[in-house]
Parts: C-alpha cells; structure tokens; sequence
C-alpha cells in the first residue's frame, strides 16, 4: 500500500513519473489537468518500476499471500510487469479513481483489473470505443503468463 505522504504529482519528472510511456504520461497529465478543473487532484501512487524494484515487490507478496499463485493475483513478475515496461500508472487517491473510473476513457485510459482500481493503462481505442472489460486479476491477462 501506497502511502499518500508518498504519491508524487503527475507532473513531476521524478523517474517512476518521467520514465512512463510517453504517450500514457501525456494521457495521463491531460486527464490530471481536467480533474483538477473538476476540483480532483490525481497523484502517481506507483508508476515505473526497475526490475529489481518489481522482483521485490513480488517476493514481498509471495510471502505476504502465501503463495506464487495468490501474489500472482496483484504482483506480477518483472518479465511481464507494465509497471516495469512504463506501460500502467497506480493512481489515486480514490477520488480520482472515480473520477477516472467515470471520465478516463476520453482519455484512452482504462482500469485493467477489478481487483485493482488504482491500476490504468492506455487504451487509445477507449477515446472512440471505451474501455474493454476488465480482466477479473492480473492472472486472467494473457500478458502476464510467462
């Protein structure tokens, strides 16, 4: 869990912020820019990762769950991390997931997984479209079985 007094602004050009996709970062910002118009600050709860960073986060959870299988569910491996490739951006705090969850779309950012509601990704064709179905947990994404 994230916490708040650690968030950074979209804006920042910290690396877990400024190594992000250059097209989500763009994304991101315009519909950071628009909730902010809408009286919504968005933060960057967990942007990019390193791969070591990754490879910790998922030994934590292993231990945390019990199991690969379970951890499996909310930390995937740095190989198929979208936090490792700068491909998905945690957002918060939950104020702005809703807002997200209502108004991200135009974006073309879409929540990936039920399970994480913080967790987006771009998804250009949600701009026409809107989002595809969510994936129940990040076992259900055929991204992340390696």
């Amino acid at each position: 869990v994230i916490r708040e007094e650690d968030a950074v602004s979209v804006f920042d050009e910290v690396p877990a912020v400024a190594t992000l996709d250059s097209d989500l970062l763009a994304a991101v910002r315009a519909a950071a820019a628009a909730a902010e118009d809408d009286g919504v600050r968005m933060q960057v709860n967990s942007g990019w990762r390193s791969p070591e960073y990754q490879q910790m986060l998922q030994r934590d959870a292993v231990a945390e769950y019990g199991s690969e299988q379970e951890a499996a569910r909310w930390v995937a491996s740095p190989e198929n991390s979208g936090h490792v490739s700068g491909d998905a951006v945690d957002l918060g705090p939950l104020a702005a997931q809703d807002w997200l969850a209502q108004r991200g779309a135009e974006f073309g950012l879409c929540q990936i997984y039920a399970n994480e509601r913080w967790h987006f990704e771009l998804r250009p064709a949600a701009v026409a479209n809107g989002c595809p179905l969510m994936y129940d947990d990040p076992t259900a994404d055929p991204r992340t079985q390696g």
